[in-house]
């Protein structure tokens, strides 16, 4: 696609996003695919950041392999999260209001705080760890533009990766130390989603790639090979895939993420 495609359907998306109406997939037009998509998050993110945003982090988006077969891709998705849709939860417990919204879900996830850049593929969880500063329970909000909640992947990429907030519990150091016990932990540690204290669905760490700290090693890897010019830097947040299905949510609701096998306390969200 052509420079000004991807700045005509970044616009798009920009007005939708900020108007919360909805657009038809850019992936029924001609030519568009990942390597436009990506053209079209980094064109978002000028937008963002001339609007006085700045980029704080990235989302993950299918870290599934059984998802990769069946769509057809190498590797998982991201998008970037900026200051304003970053949040976080004093004693764990959160109220969070989203301007615009169309039809949010909610997705639980492990949350990681680089203290260094993660520059080369990494290929195992110990070394992706080593970058790490903190981790923590979060929960990403997520809003579709597009009518059903259909989209390809590529209209992910494209639509901020579907990223309306990210709300983030207690952070918990990582040490060296600490390292061997958590590349364990992170596979196994179960956990149970609650709305308004009943239960809704249970998920585990192995969801997210089979690992959280594999996640990151592979959105490391894959950042390295299509944008070797944007690294994974230190100080980013990294939201590194959901643990259950994404359930939608509406004002009222009363959402809390438990976790047993880690030690992290339970995270509660409150939709005013």
């Amino acid at each position: 696609m052509s420079p000004a495609e991807i700045e005509i359907i970044a616009r798009e998306i920009h007005s939708a996003y900020q108007s919360g109406g909805t657009i038809s997939p850019p992936s029924a037009r001609p030519g568009f695919d990942l390597d436009a998509a990506y053209a079209v998050e980094a064109k978002l993110k000028q937008f963002r950041e001339a609007a006085g945003h700045k980029a704080v982090g990235r989302k993950v988006g299918f870290a599934n392999k059984a998802m990769w077969r069946v769509l057809k891709l190498e590797t998982l998705l991201w998008a970037h999260m900026y200051d304003d849709t970053v949040h976080y939860a004093p004693n764990n417990s959160a109220a969070l209001s989203i301007a615009n919204p169309r039809s949010l879900k909610i997705e639980p996830e492990i949350v990681f705080g680089l203290k260094e850049p993660i520059a080369a593929p990494v290929l195992d969880a110990f070394p992706a760890l080593a970058a790490v500063d903190w981790l923590a329970m979060g929960f990403e909000i997520i809003d579709c533009p597009y009518p059903e909640w259909k989209f390809q992947p590529a209209d992910f990429v494209a639509s901020f990766g579907l990223h309306a907030a990210l709300v983030v519990g207690e952070k918990i150091k990582v040490s060296p130390g600490s390292i061997p016990k958590l590349v364990d932990e992170l596979p196994n540690f179960k956990l149970r989603m609650l709305k308004r204290g009943e239960l809704v669905e249970q998920g585990s760490g192995k969801n997210s790639l089979k690992s959280p700290a594999l996640c990151l090693a592979e959105l490391g890897a894959a950042i390295a090979r299509r944008l070797p010019e944007e690294p994974l830097k230190a100080g980013e947040l990294i939201s590194s895939g959901t643990l259950t299905a994404g359930h939608e949510i509406a004002r009222g609701d009363l959402w809390t993420a438990e976790v047993e096998g880690i030690s992290l306390p339970p995270l509660t969200l409150r939709l005013p």
